[in-house]
């Protein structure tokens, strides 16, 4: 009778398990977002340039990586749920410091304590969502991350134009979230027993092992002209959409990165049971023919055109992803799976802060809208590489 008891309980427990687990993601997601519309907004305030700025993101993503590379497979230790209540931790102080900022240096310190939060916390969030539900598990850890970029600054853009203290309000909404989010954390079961070795695991392993360099080489271009895209709208969205419109709105801002991360979500989900080759060939088609539009759109000034290309692009944006992991996971040798992943995270996380980072600079030297064209052709070029890659491989 007490198994029957057990069996029921933890039945009823999983999906609400489940659910907690992919919100917690959606939210660090989302407060990764938050800042992006602001940005115009910091920079106006504080006077800093452009190169600033987007070092500011770029500074996210490297603590981002820098975690994930050493922590990443910290929770197999010490279980899924300390790992991430000190995600949680973390990001509460960080969203405390983009409270109280008033300069860029409490800026740069906020952003790199919330990218440290979000690498700490979203490998043991995806393990234990996959832990909790196997077969829905691996597409809600796939999609919630987009959804949440998107939602994060959509609501940001929201508060910003519609409600008081447009540089504090998010982050208090986030905060309270995340306090929320600490104690419900309680409510869950551990799906790890801790074991010896948390210390060795911090050290970083990231390599290719040869049978896989060639698969690795054929599709990772799809991988990094999506981050590229993502990266750059993550940082100097805001400002284009502001240049592009000449309205002095953020809501046009967070509706740019939004569009692009929720139709990537779109993309993951949509495309889930497509053949890998099917998934990179229309990722392939879709990513330079959305920066087509998007380019097109500078060109004319044209806000409708950018809104339209920021579509087109997104699905490409996540299935570009997607495919290439699907396309270089599976050819893991035994043992290898965490170094390979490892290497994939590596190029995805500075394909979207270090071209950022560079057109920051360009801006300086060649204004936004030429930069915009530079980059742009830097991703369909990769795009058009990886539609290559894919259509060599059939004919092979």
């Amino acid at each position: 009778m007490a198994t029957t008891v057990d069996t029921v309980v933890e039945n009823t427990a999983a999906p609400r398990q489940l659910v907690f687990y992919t919100l917690v993601t959606v939210a660090f997601l989302a407060a990764s977002g938050v800042p992006t519309p602001l940005y115009p907004i910091y920079q106006a305030s504080w006077h800093f340039s452009t190169p600033m700025l987007t070092l500011a993101f770029a500074l996210y993503m490297f603590a981002l990586l820098l975690a994930l590379l050493t922590t990443g497979k910290l929770s197999e230790y010490l279980g899924r749920r300390p790992v991430i209540l000190l995600g949680l931790v973390i990001e509460i102080a960080s969203m405390l410091c983009f409270l109280v900022a008033n300069d860029l240096n409490v800026l740069l310190m906020a952003r790199a304590l919330q990218g440290l939060a979000t690498g700490i916390a979203t490998s043991a969030l995806g393990a234990a969502i996959i832990d909790t539900d196997p077969r829905r598990g691996p597409i809600l850890a796939s999609v919630a991350p987009f959804v949440g970029m998107g939602l994060g600054a959509l609501g940001s853009g929201l508060m910003v134009d519609l409600a008081p203290y447009p540089m504090r309000l998010g982050f208090i909404v986030m905060t309270g979230l995340f306090i929320w989010q600490l104690f419900g954390l309680r409510g869950t079961r551990e799906s790890v027993s801790p074991r010896s070795g948390a210390l060795s695991s911090l050290r970083p392993t990231a390599r290719i092992p040869a049978p896989v360099r060639p698969t690795f080489l054929r599709v990772i271009p799809a991988c990094i002209a999506s981050w590229s895209l993502g990266g750059f709208s993550l940082s100097l969205g805001p400002v284009l959409a502001k240049q592009v419109s000449g309205m002095e709105t953020a809501m046009i801002g967070g509706a740019l990165v939004s569009l692009l991360s929720m139709m990537g979500a779109v993309g993951v989900w949509s495309l889930r049971r497509q053949q890998t080759r099917n998934i990179l060939l229309l990722s392939s088609i879709l990513l330079p023919l959305g920066v087509s539009i998007v380019l097109m759109g500078v060109a004319t000034h044209s806000i409708l055109a950018l809104l339209i290309g920021f579509t087109v692009a997104g699905p490409g944006f996540g299935g570009g992803f997607m495919g290439a992991m699907r396309a270089i996971m599976p050819l893991a040798p035994d043992g290898g799976r965490a170094a390979l992943m490892a290497v994939l995270y590596v190029v995805s996380y500075l394909s979207a802060s270090l071209p950022a980072l560079a057109a920051g600079f360009a801006t300086q030297q060649f204004g936004l809208e030429s930069t915009v064209y530079g980059l742009g052709g830097y991703v369909i070029l990769l795009s058009l590489m990886a539609l290559g890659g894919v259509l060599k491989q059939r004919n092979a």
